[in-house]
């Protein structure tokens, strides 16, 4: 008997004290989902997952009926009981219905989307899984939402509501990308970002000022990478995944290794990824115009033009290159997190193809023998950390601190001419950010900062007699130790009036000073250095209102700006044939004023139908037009007379758009989803004369049928882009005849195409998927606007991915 009361209090006394940790998990992903709600039948006891998608249920009897809940998945009812039988972990199901996620690009902190005005996109890390990009600006290109163009193959240049290059802005981790001499020209900063180690991607369209200051005019991509996990046993806990990826148009071969070491209070999380791409293939029906039929090579001490095999290999274009990631974590408890992440990213020497592309002044024959980047290196040292509880200042508070390094070349020379031509800038930026929340005022919720950033800009010029060896100095692109900094403040205010009915607002102030001394050793300018100093003030103001659970309507109006950076004040390059950018120190900044509305309405979780329209105008717009150089319009410049131009305050342009979507679930296993984009933009000189904005795409659409069941997920799908006429195509892009097809008057213009694709992942076991992808089925021989190399064929990819 007295056996008998001992087991019996053994078994109470566990059954009282017993301790039950449960990872919750996105079951397509197999990432963690935060904020997931654990609750009994009349809700007196709770847990909360954390970022790691941890939660500890012991609160809960073992028996006792609980649910789990999380607004961007579906309800689950279950016990402790069971879940300890599963292995302590659950995996969720997404919802169809998008508007309750949680998002972070409008103050830094995690806000739910419903209540916010401005359009934002959010693309995870299931759906970058699934769609297998290349790269970074592939990934973007994925979305439906956000056009890309490419000069090259190591290259991507994103363009969001008639906006692009250093009127969009770019984020990792809460730091800011854009540097000093982000131009006005195509820019592919964004390869630098490994695809394998991002998390989620949140796209803002429209003015991102008021947050993130100059540049964030047409939109903010921010890239969140992955974080490391902390173990949820008292052991370190050991996981990690691998990938291989090939595809046939470009004989890629891409291999990722990742690896978390997790303990309770301390992660580590490493990812190194090598890609090697060869020379790509375009498809077979299409302009004759796009064949690479010949190419130079350099024999017995000349160049020579020699026939391609295969004119629809586009030689040279392959590049190689390495990304590596490190991240550690410590949070010794519940309201402080400490966060390290060093970034870095290296590609090998990769051609402009649009360059080597380009005939001769007599149209005889190529003009380059040799255009080529040299690599582009990309370090980043980011450290944060994060104190939550209440204060009577704030309920949070995250300090950002940074150093980026970045370097990249161009390296020319003429077809016979021994002279090679190399420029090579590096930037080093610091930056400091300090972010608050709070939420004490009754409805009224807040967020401030402060944010410091420093950019100093290292740029050289040389060059190379490749025959004799001789080299020398040649003036360098940029001044060389020319400075841009930027101090600014903001609020921003989310307030709800009604629960259903919520305003944003938010005012910032941005100080800007540009400092650069001009070298007359090559040209005599008419002034010894640019001292800049700007201000610039930006706001917003919207709401969200749901006049019904299902139907939501916002209206945002928002100002931007960018102030003048390095480029184009100091900046000294080769435009196109025969005309030269040279400095200009009397520049201001350039603003923008937006207004958007945008309704959402949800038919029974069955039919999704999103729609949107905008317009923006932009004032004492930044454009390169002709100048006057010491009284001169031409000057001398590697060897050509060239006229003279400059970037000016000397525009203004406006563009309005509309963005259409569809999301309809016809059943647990069928899908369907569509975009569709219009883009219409207008540059007014200061003549009054009107011409097509360079980066207003053209309209583009996409449409996928889904299928899911059980392992296997499968689309097919359609992109489409519609034609710019030649009487619409942006006068700078006119003279650019060689990137073009001619239509039947003998002028350039961009055709319309279609492609038509298959997309297939299969979970093989629970660490072993599969990825199948048939790009380009009819092999269309296509350019994306703007592009100077064409895109892909007929494209097998395949895909592994192990994790453990």
């Amino acid at each position: 008997m007295q056996k008998f009361y001992s087991i019996l209090l053994i078994c109470l006394f566990t059954s009282l004290s017993y301790s039950q940790e449960v990872i919750v998990l996105d079951a397509e992903s197999g990432f963690p989902v935060l904020n997931g709600v654990f609750y009994n039948a009349d809700k007196s006891k709770t847990a909360i997952t954390d970022f790691d998608g941890r939660a500890n249920i012991s609160v809960f009897g073992l028996n006792e009926k609980i649910t789990l809940s999380h607004l961007s998945y579906e309800i689950i009812q279950t016990t402790p009981k069971k879940i300890k039988a599963r292995g302590n972990t659950i995996y969720l199901n997404s919802k169809p219905e998008q508007l309750n996620e949680v998002v972070m690009s409008i103050s830094k902190w995690q806000q739910q989307r419903k209540n916010i005005p401005q359009k934002i996109e959010n693309i995870d890390a299931k759906e970058i899984a699934f769609t297998n990009p290349q790269t970074a600006a592939d990934l973007l290109q994925n979305s439906g939402k956000v056009f890309v163009q490419k000069s090259q193959l190591g290259g991507g240049s994103p363009m969001i509501r008639g906006f692009a290059t250093n009127r969009v802005l770019l984020s990792v981790d809460g730091v800011r990308m854009n540097t000093a001499i982000f131009r006005g020209g195509n820019v592919q900063n964004v390869i630098s970002i490994d695809p394998f180690t991002i998390k989620k991607t949140e796209v803002l369209f429209g003015p991102g000022s008021v947050i993130y200051g100059s540049d964030a005019i047409g939109g903010v991509m921010n890239f969140y990478t992955q974080q490391p996990y902390f173990s949820f046993t008292d052991s370190l806990a050991v996981s990690g995944s691998s990938a291989y990826r090939f595809s046939t148009a470009n004989a890629e071969n891409t291999v990722h290794l990742d690896l978390n070491l997790g303990h309770q209070t301390w992660a580590s999380y490493t990812s190194f990824t090598y890609n090697n791409f060869g020379d790509l293939t375009m498809g077979t029906h299409g302009p004759e115009s796009y064949l690479r039929p010949t190419f130079v090579e350099r024999k017995n001490g000349q160049d020579v033009v020699v026939a391609n095999s295969n004119f629809k290999k586009q030689v040279p274009s392959g590049y190689s290159q390495v990304n590596f990631l490190q991240k550690f974590r410590y949070k010794p408890n519940t309201n402080w997190d400490y966060n390290l992440g060093l970034h870095y990213s290296e590609t090998s020497e990769y051609s402009r193809y649009d360059r080597l592309i380009r005939p001769s002044s007599d149209g005889m024959g190529l003009r380059s023998a040799e255009w080529f980047y040299g690599p582009q290196k990309w370090f980043m040292a980011n450290g944060q950390i994060t104190k939550k509880g209440k204060n009577k200042f704030f309920d949070g508070v995250k300090l950002t601190t940074a150093y980026q390094f970045f370097e990249e070349s161009r390296h020319n020379r003429d077809f016979n001419n021994p002279i090679r031509n190399s420029n090579t800038e590096t930037v080093d930026a610091l930056s400091l950010n300090l972010d608050f929340e709070n939420k004490r005022i009754g409805a009224l919720q807040m967020y401030y900062g402060a944010e410091y950033i420093f950019n100093k800009v290292g740029s050289e010029g040389s060059f190379v007699n490749i025959e004799t060896a001789e080299t020398g100095g040649i003036a360098s692109r940029y001044p060389n130790d020319a400075t841009w900094q930027t101090f600014a403040g903001y609020w921003n205010g989310e307030y709800t009036y009604k629960p259903n009915f919520t305003v944003l607002s938010g005012i910032r102030y941005s100080q800007v000073w540009v400092d650069a001394q001009f070298d007359e050793e090559y040209y005599a300018f008419p002034f010894e250095e640019a001292d800049i100093i700007t201000g610039a003030l930006t706001g917003s103001l919207g709401f969200s209102w749901f006049p019904k659970e299902n139907f939501q309507v916002t209206l945002n109006s928002s100002t931007g700006f960018r102030a003048p950076n390095i480029d184009d004040i100091g900046k000294i390059f080769d435009s196109e044939p025969g005309a030269v950018v040279v400095p200009n120190p009397d520049l201001e900044p350039e603003y923008a004023y937006n207004i958007d509305f945008g309704i959402q309405k949800n038919f029974n979780d069955v039919l999704i139908l999103k729609g949107a329209t905008y317009y923006t105008y932009l004032v004492d717009a930044l454009v390169r037009r002709n100048f006057n150089f010491n009284g001169a319009t031409e000057i001398e410049y590697q060897g050509e007379m060239s006229q003279v131009q400059a970037i000016q305050n000397a525009a203004k342009a406006y563009v309005y758009g509309f963005e259409f979507g569809v999301d309809a679930f016809m059943n647990e296993n069928w899908s369907f989803k569509g975009n569709l984009t219009l883009t219409k933009g207008v540059e007014e000189d200061d003549n009054g004369t009107d011409s097509a904005s360079r980066h207003a795409a053209p309209t583009f659409a996409d449409a996928h049928l889904i299928y899911k069941k059980d392992k296997l997920k499968a689309s097919v799908f359609v992109n489409y882009n519609g034609e710019i006429a030649a009487n619409d195509l942006a006068i700078s892009e006119q003279s650019k005849d060689y990137i073009y097809a001619v239509d039947e008057n003998g002028n350039p213009f961009s055709p319309s195409w279609y492609t038509l694709n298959f997309r297939s992942n299969y979970v093989v076991t629970n660490a072993l998927t599969f990825n199948l992808a048939l790009e380009n089925i009819t092999d269309q021989r296509y350019r994306t606007y703007s592009s100077g190399i064409t895109a892909p064929g007929i494209n097998l990819i395949l895909g592994l991915g192990y994790r453990f």
